[in-house]
């Protein structure tokens, strides 16, 4: 529907019994927001903040963790904000930052996850060349591809779509994604033919690369010391539990499109708040708790916090 300002309103239809438990929904999504707002930002000062984390691959971590800060930030606010609402509705100019947003860091996050399996490969497989591979300029470049290549990638699929005429004004889902497509009047081969090579691109190549690497560097630790083997499950270990979870939410996504699966409302709805809310909570208590170096770091500032400041407190006194 379009309004006097001919400003293209969506209906978004995923939302389910948002007025019995309105409330209930907007008091969990903000203390998930939060959370994450919490715990990220934690460990990406704990990093910034002590120089013996001043490495590449912490420095790839605190990119993540950023990733993740960035993805949810462009979606709960929208979310909160329909909870309290009567009608949740979007405009199409929004609904188009929200995939471009979704997709673009989405890419980011396999391709970071992609930028650190190499780290792991060059640390542990060749460790007299790691400081002159893993130079302050190769990691700058490697985190500026991460972003820019999906960005870049997005922008161009994207950029037909804002001038696509459309005939759906109601959309399945709370969150724009690939379904947009839906919407509008006439779909186009070519442009879904490039959505798929975009996927390929950002998510498939990343994950057969992370996969790859991870073989490779796991034959070359099992034929190694015991102590090259305990490094490499060690900083391994988190990066494909974290591929994995994330693989998982993105396999999703191609079963709701490019399989054309009408999933029940119910099961979208769950997918759709289980993206936003599981996986920038999931990353931070993944290397918080299996990197030993930010664990000692987050256990220190916990027993400072309950116990250096109560004392402080009753000294004052």
């Amino acid at each position: 529907m379009d309004s006097e300002l001919n400003v293209t309103y969506i209906t978004l239809g995923g939302y389910v019994e948002v007025d019995k438990y309105r409330y209930l929904y907007f008091v969990i999504m903000l203390t998930a927001y939060i959370l994450i707002l919490c715990f990220n930002c934690t460990i990406v000062c704990l990093i910034w903040m002590h120089k013996n984390l001043h490495e590449p691959m912490y420095i790839f971590i605190a990119a993540l963790l950023i990733n993740s800060v960035l993805f949810s930030t462009s979606f709960y606010p929208k979310l909160l904000s329909d909870f309290l609402s009567e009608k949740q509705v979007i405009t199409y100019s929004t609904c188009l930052f929200q995939f471009f947003m979704f997709y673009s860091l989405g890419g980011s996050e396999f391709m970071l996850l992609a930028v650190m399996a190499y780290d792991r490969y060059v640390s542990i497989c060749k460790p007299l060349r790691y400081s002159s591979i893993m130079r302050k300029r190769t990691v700058t470049v490697l985190l500026a591809l991460a972003w820019l290549v999906p960005a870049c990638e997005v922008l161009i699929q994207l950029i037909p779509y804002a001038s696509k005429n459309i005939c759906n004004f109601t959309f399945k889902g709370i969150i724009c994604n690939s379904t947009i497509g839906r919407l509008h009047c006439v779909q186009s081969n070519v442009h879904n033919i490039y959505g798929l090579v975009v996927f390929v691109n950002i998510m498939i190549l990343p994950v057969l690369f992370v996969l790859f690497t991870y073989i490779r560097l796991f034959i070359v630790a099992y034929h190694s010391s015991r102590e090259v083997k305990r490094k490499a499950t060690q900083t391994c270990l988190p990066h494909l539990i974290v591929l994995i979870s994330f693989s998982c939410l993105g396999a999703y996504d191609v079963l709701l499109l490019r399989m054309e699966t009408d999933f029940p409302k119910i099961i979208r709805f769950v997918m759709s708040l289980q993206i936003v809310i599981y996986h920038p909570l999931f990353n931070p208590i993944i290397y918080g708790l299996k990197m030993k170096e930010i664990y000692k770091h987050l256990r220190r500032l916990f027993v400072r916090t309950v116990y250096v400041l109560p004392i402080d407190s009753w000294v004052k006194l």
